[in-house]
This record gives C-alpha cells, structure tokens and sequence, in this order.
C-alpha cells in the first residue's frame, strides 16, 4: 500500500483530522530544475520576456525537456500559477510568481514535454509586471499568452495542436477565464489540466466572475478534454457543471488529503501517475 494512504488510515481510525504533515512525509522523488541564466537549452529552465514586451517588467519560465532537440516537435505545457499572499493552518503556501508553478514539472518529470510558466499582467507606476494576485489587465494577459505560445511553437518546436493549458487555484480558474476569454485564445488548447478551484463555482472579487460570464467562457470548451481535480473533494464542481447543463469531457479526481498545494506532483502518487496518463492519453 502507498505510504500516504496508511497514513490517511490512521487518521480515519482514530477519528482525528487528515493534516498536512501526514501527507507532507510522503518521499518526495521529484525536484524542480533550477532557475538559471542564459539562452535556453535542453535540461534548462530559465527566465525569459516575450518579444513586445522588453520594456516591461514581465517575465516567463521556459523549461526545456531533458530530451528536447531543436528538429522535434514535442508537446506544450502552459502553467498559470495561483494567488500570491496565500497560507493556511497546514502550512500550504503560495506567492502568486511564476517560479511557483509546479504542475508542468510533475506532469512530465522533464522529459517529452516543453513547459512554459506564464504570468498574469498587471500595471504599477506606469510599467506592467506580472501580477501576483488575481488579474488586472485581462487584454495584456490574454495577449502574452498568445504570444508566447506562438513563440514556443514557432522557435522551440512546439507542437501548436497539443498544447494543454494548466493551472493550481487563480491559475486554475484563469484556465477559463483567460484561456477562454474569447475565441481567439480559447482555440488554442488541446485540452486543460485545472487543479483546485474552478470558474463559475463561486463568486470572486473581479468584474466577469459571475455565473452567466463563466457560462459564456464553459461553452467555448466544446468535447475537448479536461482534468478536474480539487484537495478532498470534486463534489462543488460536479454540481455547478451539472446544474449548466452543458455537457463536457471531463475526469474529476478528488484528493486524498485537505492540502491547497500542487506539490503533490512531486511526489509518488497514485492519482499523479492518473494524471501524467490523462495527459499522455490527450497528446496522443
């Protein structure tokens, strides 16, 4: 049996509560690369500004697999990563930057895959950056993601017909909100990978949070596949997709542990190994 679900018995047997240091004893077998200097390269995970936007204080993450040729074309991941300011009484955290995502990573232990850590775009004292909380410039957000990944495909070899859109809570919902803002960007996707909340569930603090909004945003989605996940339980999710009545190729995995955290990707789980197949199974 794996180490976390004798954990996860005991708990249940004594009648006290999952905690994160339950889970947090779980080995973890996966580290990400580190962040580093210069041009990209295969095994490299570096820095990079998207053409248009030198001038600016924006920035993305580039990881290039381990087994990357520049004649290859191999599939994409783009990340969005959650809010920033974010902890809890199980020591989950989260600071909103693009050095914080982690899906893309446990997705494909760096291997077979080009990952791309995307921000969210917000202006202070006239120069844009990326924006650790929510999202303030919809348009610019939107745009550098379509840049961006027509830069991947065009100069790394990225494959423009499987690339899958992921995302941990803000970024989770921002898979929809901005990966699906308008046709235009919503045709870019093979599929998404949304872990930890989900648009239209519940009302947030932005304008077009609504459920009519998110609605409009769920039926540019079409019969293309989707992984839902959440810590605990899908059930919120399930509900809301029912209660709209449209009709998706979705797989919801609910979580054996409270934790509001991706690091379960870097760690030997079952329901990692049910994700990395999904997704295996989408790029087919």
């Amino acid at each position: 049996m794996h180490r976390h679900l004798l954990f996860l018995a005991a708990a249940v047997l004594s009648g006290q509560p999952i905690l994160g240091s339950d889970w947090q004893q779980i080995t973890q077998d996966l580290n990400l690369p580190t962040i580093s200097e210069g041009p990209p390269a295969a095994g490299k995970r570096v820095r990079q500004t998207t053409a248009g936007w030198e001038t600016t204080q924006v920035h993305h993450l580039l990881y290039l697999p381990t087994d990357w040729k520049p004649d290859t074309k191999l599939p994409v991941l783009i990340e969005y990563a959650g809010n920033g300011s974010f902890s809890n009484k199980l020591a989950d955290t989260c600071d909103g930057s693009v050095e914080s995502c982690l899906l893309g990573y446990g997705i494909s232990a760096g291997k077979g895959f080009i990952w791309a850590s995307l921000p969210f775009i917000e202006t202070a004292d006239g120069t844009q950056r990326n924006a650790t909380k929510w999202w303030e410039d919809v348009e610019a957000s939107k745009r550098y993601t379509l840049k961006t990944v027509q830069d991947l495909c065009s100069r790394f070899g990225g494959d423009p017909d499987r690339v899958l859109l992921c995302g941990f809570s803000r970024g989770s919902i921002g898979c929809h909100f901005i990966g699906l803002h308008d046709d235009e960007i919503a045709k870019l996707w093979r599929g998404f990978v949304c872990h930890s909340h989900y648009d239209g569930v519940r009302a947030w603090p932005y304008a077009g949070a609504d459920q009519k909004s998110a609605i409009a945003r769920l039926n540019r989605l079409g019969s293309r596949p989707e992984w839902i996940s959440h810590e605990l339980s899908t059930a919120a999710t399930e509900a809301w997709l029912k209660s709209t009545g449209i009709q998706g190729n979705w797989t919801f995995t609910s979580m054996p542990f409270p934790n509001h955290t991706t690091a379960w990707v870097l760690r030997d789980l079952p329901e990692r190994q049910k994700l990395r197949d999904w997704v295996q199974n989408v790029c087919r």
